[in-house]
């Protein structure tokens, strides 16, 4: 069964960046599209990226225009890079498939100052 674990979460100023990373125990990012997700307080989860097994990365509505996803398939891993984050960006963050197929990971939790 894959396993996924997310890191680099941690505390921010607004306006700042994050760099998180997500890897898989099997090669899931080859078999595949892998997401990026957030779960914010008191709303669901979101999908925020999806990367396809090939193509490009395809970004959601949700932080559009401030995320930009790099995957390494041999190293069966996924970055999310994160800019100009807002106080409202707070929460845990997820990798899973698109849709996620996969157990959920323990998440990297983001928190974002004023």
């Amino acid at each position: 069964q894959v396993q996924l674990v997310e890191s680099g979460g941690g505390s921010v100023q607004a306006g700042g960046s994050l760099r998180l990373s997500c890897v898989a125990s099997q090669n899931a990012f080859s078999r595949t599209a892998m997401g990026w997700y957030r779960q914010v307080p008191g709303n669901q989860r979101q999908l925020l990226a999806t990367a396809p097994r090939g193509g490009e990365t395809v970004y959601s509505d949700v932080m559009k225009g401030r995320l930009t996803v790099t995957k390494d398939i041999a190293k069966n891993s996924m970055d999310l890079q994160m800019r100009e984050l807002k106080p409202e960006d707070s929460g845990v963050y997820f990798c899973n498939g698109v849709p996620p197929n996969y157990a959920w990971g323990q998440g990297a939790q983001v928190f974002v100052s004023a």
